[in-house]
Parts: structure tokens; sequence; C-alpha cells
């Protein structure tokens, strides 16, 4: 679509000229996410300063029924920061503050542009404790955690973004200014509107602030790493430390691949890798007494030693924890440094994993694509990076999507659903039939319409083409 001079003059006399681009370079640079190879540039980029500018911004869009997308870090994994009908591009980059620390209270008042290890550093300042860390927490936003209710590698004991969420401000794309709760921690007071906006990846309303539930610091920690010589093994091994009335702060799961990429990729680490590992299990407990940690991690390595592993390594310094954590948190980077590959961000009960695992290969043996898994196997949360390699491109879009649905219907068939934190945007929504009833999706959509009645804010997102 093309922007009238009209509606460029509107946005301009918002903003300003200095926070209005229409150059190609500009809308290029804001048309991509982390998502495979996409690109969709806006027809302009617009970042307001506050939240009365963004309130003028939706209601020239609602009004000309100019499709809007906010355009967050551009971290995400699911395209939903994509402009895919153009349009405007609502960059929120300078909305970086964070406004209060109530120790008190335990809480903190913040913008959505604010990057979340920013916010956990600032925090744990003043001895709290901001629990989600997606793996891109040192570039991801804070605004961009709460549309996608992303998790992380903690998520296991502390829960998701969702669960620290207790007030928003938000744009709805009328312009109008509404706040969505209380800052209480209970809230029976009407409909629950803040957990209705996380998670809505951005098609409901524009998030302008976000109150924060906050924790005390825990003290200590240990982080072992455990080298198995069978994958499902692995896998099995998860469910069996929760038996064992263990419950780590977090337990990832690597598959051979992704350590000898990642290995490969950053400097820095050192990791004994034979050739029979398989796969790898990174735990951590986590609390104020030490003795206590670790008898339960000594528990963890009675229970890991019923399965066919090697010598368990304890990280012995905050520098080697550091630089497991380093070597966990760039995988998808790693991969993607080798290749375009796709990534599906399954999910199921933890006991189902070694059968989503086993799935994932013998569809990938079937359709001839390689995968490499890892992720938050303590959630049951398992991320597939699905390698083009020297795919042909024809192939890559005809047939390996074929792939994807066989998995997405195995993960739905073990009680499982297709995201766990990453959202379904662009890339996943024609997807969305296999985990949902027709009745389920026009529900979600009549919500969407009662919001969105234009149907401006980030359309061509989480509904299926088809529907």
């Amino acid at each position: 679509m093309s922007l009238s001079p009209e509606i460029l003059h509107k946005l301009t006399a918002i903003v300003g000229e200095t926070h209005i681009f229409t150059d190609e370079a500009t809308r290029r640079h804001y048309g991509h996410d982390e998502t495979e190879d996409y690109v969709f540039p806006p027809q302009v980029v617009v970042k307001p300063a506050n939240t009365q500018e963004v309130a003028d911004i939706l209601k020239v869009a609602n009004d000309y029924k100019v499709p809007t997308t906010p355009i967050g870090a551009r971290t995400g994994l699911s395209g939903g920061a994509l402009s895919i009908y153009e349009g405007i591009g609502l960059s929120m980059e300078r909305f970086n503050k964070i406004i209060e620390i109530d120790e008190l209270n335990l809480q903190v008042t913040v913008e959505p542009a604010v990057i979340t290890q920013i916010l956990r550093e600032a925090v744990a300042e003043k001895g709290l404790f901001y629990p989600v860390d997606p793996s891109s927490m040192g570039s991801c936003w804070i605004g961009g955690n709460i549309a996608e209710n992303a998790g992380g590698a903690r998520a296991l004991k502390y829960g998701v973004t969702k669960d620290y969420v207790l007030n928003l401000e938000v744009v709805l794309p009328n312009g109008d200014i509404i706040w969505t709760g209380a800052n209480t921690l209970k809230n029976s007071t009407g409909y629950n509107l803040t957990q209705l906006m996380v998670g809505s990846e951005g098609t409901l309303g524009v998030i302008t602030k976000a109150v924060l539930k906050l924790l005390p610091q825990n003290s200590h920690n240990v982080l072992l790493l455990v080298p198995f010589y069978k994958a499902h093994e692995a896998c099995e091994a998860v469910s069996a430390i929760f038996r064992a009335g263990i419950v780590p702060s977090a337990l990832e799961f690597m598959e051979r691949d992704a350590i000898d990429w990642t290995l490969r990729l950053v400097e820095g680490i050192s990791v004994p890798v034979k050739p029979e590992h398989q796969a790898h299990l990174l735990i951590e407990v986590d609390g104020n007494y030490p003795e206590v940690l670790m008898q339960e991690a000594e528990k963890i390595v009675g229970v890991v030693e019923q399965f066919e592993i090697d010598e368990v390594l304890f990280a012995d310094s905050d520098e080697q924890k550091n630089a497991l954590w380093k070597m966990r948190r760039s995988v998808a980077e790693a991969v993607k440094s080798n290749s375009v590959y796709k990534e599906e961000d399954t999910v199921v009960p933890r006991y189902m994993l070694p059968e989503l695992l086993s799935g994932i290969k013998r569809i990938g043996a079937q359709y001839g694509f390689q995968s490499v898994c890892y992720g938050h196997a303590g959630d049951g949360n398992l991320h597939v990076n699905i390698i083009k390699g020297d795919m042909s491109d024809d192939y890559w879009k005809t047939q390996v999507p074929l792939g994807i649905r066989e998995i997405f219907e195995l993960t739905v068939s073990l009680k499982g659903t297709l995201s766990g934190e990453h959202g379904i945007g662009y890339v996943q929504k024609n997807f969305m039939d296999i985990a949902f009833t027709r009745t389920h999706l026009e529900l979600m959509e009549s919500i969407k319409r009662v919001f969105d009645p234009n149907n401006v804010l980030n359309p061509g997102k989480i509904f299926p083409d088809e529907l």
C-alpha cells in the first residue's frame, strides 16, 4: 500500500521530522526480526516518545485504516514484528526507562524498551530478583517479553512473564489509553485484562508501561553439566529428577550438534565432549543455604547415575558457571551461523520429552532434514532447529512445512501445544488448526474484533489465513 502525503504529514506532526523515516535502508532495517530470512519493511517507521504520541499515531492509523505493527528489539522467532501488510512500523525504542523500583512492595515500573538484562541487573543491585531470563535477555526488551509471554531457563522454578505482570498501561487500537489492572498481588475485580494482554503478540494494544512483581534475590547456586551417552535417556532423566522430589531452578537439554556448533562459534568455552556423548543436561539449583544446595546436587547425581552418563561436571567458579550458561544461550546463534533454519518451539508434559525427541528425528529422516534440538527440558519446552543446508529453495518452501506440520501433530498428540514461549506470530499461524478447533479460533478472533474492529494493529498474525 502507499501512504498518502496527508497521513505522513499527520504522523510527522505527532513525532517531529527527526523521528519519522521513509528511506529504504531504515524501513528494511525495521522490517526483519530473527525469524529465518524474512524481510517485510513498513512504508514508514515512526518513533514515538510517550504514551500520548502512541495514542495519537494509533488514532490516525485507525481513522485511515492503516496497518500498524508494534516493533520492539526484533529478537523474536515467530515473525511477530514483521510488517507483512507494510503500513506503519511503530518502533518503541524511545520507551527505555526504568521508572521506579519500589523496594518496599517488591515491584518495578518500567517502559517496554528496557532490555531485560538491564532490568535484572538494576533490581539485583537492590537485592531483588526479576527471574524471567530468555536466552536473548541481553538484547530483548521487556515489552516484547510481555507480548510473547517469554519464558527462559528459570521459568522451571519461577514461572514465565505472565507470573510477574501486575498491571499494564496500554494504548488500544482506537487510541484510548487504559491501565489493565492494579498494582496488587491479588485482584479478582472483573475480567483479567492484564493477562489477556500478556501473550497477545501486539494484536490487541500497545504496551507503554508495565508494573512487574519482583522477588528477593537468592544468594547461592550450584550448576552441574551431565553428559549422556544416549539423548533419549537425557530426556528420561528430566522427569526422574522431579519424581525424586527435586525442583531445580533450571534444567536445560542440549543434544550433541547443539554443543559442537556452539563450541566452534563461541570463544572462551572449554567443555570436555567425547565422541560418544550424545546429549547434555545443564542443571541448576539455587537458594540461600549452600549446604542444602549441595545435598540437592548430590541427590541429582544419584538420579542421573541410573542412566548411562559420563563424569558430572560441577561448575566450581562464577567464571565456569558463566561459560556454561554462555554456551547454552549461544546455541541459536551458532545454528544460525551455520545455515538458514526454521526454529519450532514445541512444548509437551515433561514425561513425554523422550517420545517427542524420537518422533522429531523420525520425521526428519522421513522428510530428509537435519534437526538440532535443545531447550528448557525441565518444563517440556524443546526448541527444534530445522536446518536448510544445501536443500533446494523449492523443497524448503513446499515439503519441509509438511514435516513441521507432522511435528506439531505429534506434539499435540502428546498433550502438548505449538509454542511454549516464542509465540505464533506470522510463521506458525497456519498450524493453529492442529491445536484448536474452529470454535476456539473464532472465539479468539472475536476478541480481536472487540479490541480492533478495523484490524489495524499487527494484522496477519496468530490467526490462520483460511479462518
